[in-house]
C-alpha cells in the first residue's frame, strides 16, 4: 500500500508540475482543463454529501440513451460537468453516457485542442443505500478544425491509447481523486476544510498479484466457459494462495479497490449481454489507462481494451482489469478454451 505524502501539494501544483518535467512546451491548457473537471467533481461531491438532507435522491421520470432510469444525482452531476468544462475555452466537444450525441462547444468548435468524455456519476442507483459512487472521466487531443465542417464522430471514437489523461474521482468515506496523464496514476484526498484536492497517494502502483477477485457471481452461469473455470481455479487455491470474492457494484470502488490492492475485476460477456455490458468510452477506455499507467492490464479477454477501435459513442465491451499474474492467467485459459 502506498504511504501517504504528507506535503500540501494540490492537484493543480501537481499538474503543473508534471508538465514542466514532462512537457515543458505545454502552454498551460491543460492544467486549466483539468481545474474544470476538479472543480466540478467538488460540486458533485458536496451534493452527494447532502443528497438526503436536500431531497435529490431517487429517480426522474426520464430513461437515459442506455435504457436506465436516470436518478435525480445523474442530471445534477451531468449538468454540473458540462457546465464547468464547456466554459474552459479548449474543450471543443464534450461526450457523456447520459448524452445521446455528442455535445459541441459552438464557441470552441473550430478551435478548441480537447474532448472530453465522461460518465458523471458511475453507480449512482448505489446512492440511495450509502454506497461508494464516482465520476470517470477521458480527455482526448483534436486537431484544430478551422472550418467547422469535421465529423464530431471522428473527434470522439479514438481508441483509447490516444488518450492523453484520465481519472476518476470516489465519493467514498473520503472523496478521492485519481488520475494519470500519462506519466503515472496520482492520488489526491479532497481535504473539505481547505476545499482542495491534496496528494495523498504519489505514483501508485498496482500489486504484480493480489488476493481478491471482484465479478457479479450471481450471473457466473451465463459466463463463457472459460471464466467459470478461471473462478474455479482461483477458488479452489490452485494458484498457491487463498481468494477473496469482493464485488460492490459500483465500478470506480471495485476498480479503486483492485488498484491498490490488486487482484482482478471482471466483467465478462455474458448469455444476455454477448458484447459486453460496460460502455468503451466512459468506462473501459479510461480505467484501462490508468491500469497500464501503474503496471496492470486490461483487456476484453481477447484484446487490449485500449487498442479496440470505436465504432460507436455508446459501444459496450467487456472488461477485465486488473494485476498482471491475474489477467495473464485468464488470458492463457480463455485462449486455451
Amino acid at each position: 500500500m502506498n504511504e501517504p505524502n504528507l506535503q500540501l501539494l494540490t492537484v493543480q501544483q501537481h499538474i503543473l508540475e508534471e508538465q514542466r518535467r514532462y512537457h515543458p512546451q505545454a502552454s498551460g491548457e491543460f492544467s486549466w482543463l483539468l481545474s474544470g473537471i476538479t472543480l466540478a467533481t467538488k460540486i458533485v461531491a458536496a451534493q452527494v454529501r447532502r443528497a438526503g438532507l436536500a431531497g435529490i435522491l431517487g429517480v426522474t421520470r426520464e430513461t437515459n440513451v442506455q435504457g436506465e432510469v436516470v436518478q435525480k444525482l445523474d442530471v445534477i452531476a451531468n449538468q454540473t460537468l458540462l457546465q464547468f468544462l464547456g466554459n474552459r475555452g479548449n474543450v471543443a466537444i464534450m461526450a457523456s453516457e447520459e448524452n445521446e450525441d455528442p455535445v459541441i462547444v459552438e464557441r470552441d468548435r473550430k478551435h478548441g485542442k480537447h474532448v472530453v468524455v465522461f460518465d458523471p456519476l458511475d453507480g449512482s442507483s448505489n446512492i440511495y443505500v450509502n454506497v461508494s459512487v464516482g465520476t470517470i472521466f477521458s480527455v482526448l487531443r483534436r486537431e484544430p478544425d478551422p472550418t467547422g465542417q469535421r465529423d464530431v464522430l471522428a473527434d470522439v471514437l479514438q481508441p483509447g491509447y490516444k488518450q492523453v489523461a484520465a481519472g476518476y474521482v470516489v465519493y467514498g468515506s473520503s472523496t478521492m481523486l485519481v488520475y494519470s496523464a500519462g506519466s503515472g496514476v496520482h492520488g489526491f484526498t479532497l481535504d473539505p476544510s481547505i476545499g482542495a484536492y491534496l496528494l495523498s497517494h504519489e505514483n501508485i502502483r498496482m500489486p504484480e498479484t493480489g488476493a481478491v477477485y471482484s465479478c457479479n457471481e450471481a450471473n457466473s452461469d451465463s459466463f463463457p466457459l472459460a471464466y467459470q473455470k478461471y473462478l474455479n481455479h482461483l477458488r479452489s487455491g490452485a494458484v498457491g494462495r487463498t481468494y477473496s470474492s469482493r464485488y460492490i457494484g459500483s465500478l470506480v470502488a471495485d476498480f479503486h479497490r483492485t488498484m491498490l490492492k490488486g487482484g482482478i475485476f471482471l466483467y465478462p460477456p455474458t448469455k444476455p449481454h454477448p458484447k459486453g455490458k460496460l460502455r468503451l468510452l466512459y468506462e473501459a477506455n479510461p480505467i484501462a489507462f490508468m491500469a497500464e499507467q501503474a503496471g496492470g492490464l486490461a483487456t476484453d479477454g481477447t484484446q487490449r481494451i485500449l487498442d479496440i477501435q470505436p465504432d460507436s459513442l455508446h459501444q459496450r465491451t467487456p472488461l477485465i482489469v486488473g494485476s498482471r499474474e491475474e489477467v495473464e492467467l485468464l488470458q492463457r485459459m480463455v485462449k486455451a478454451t
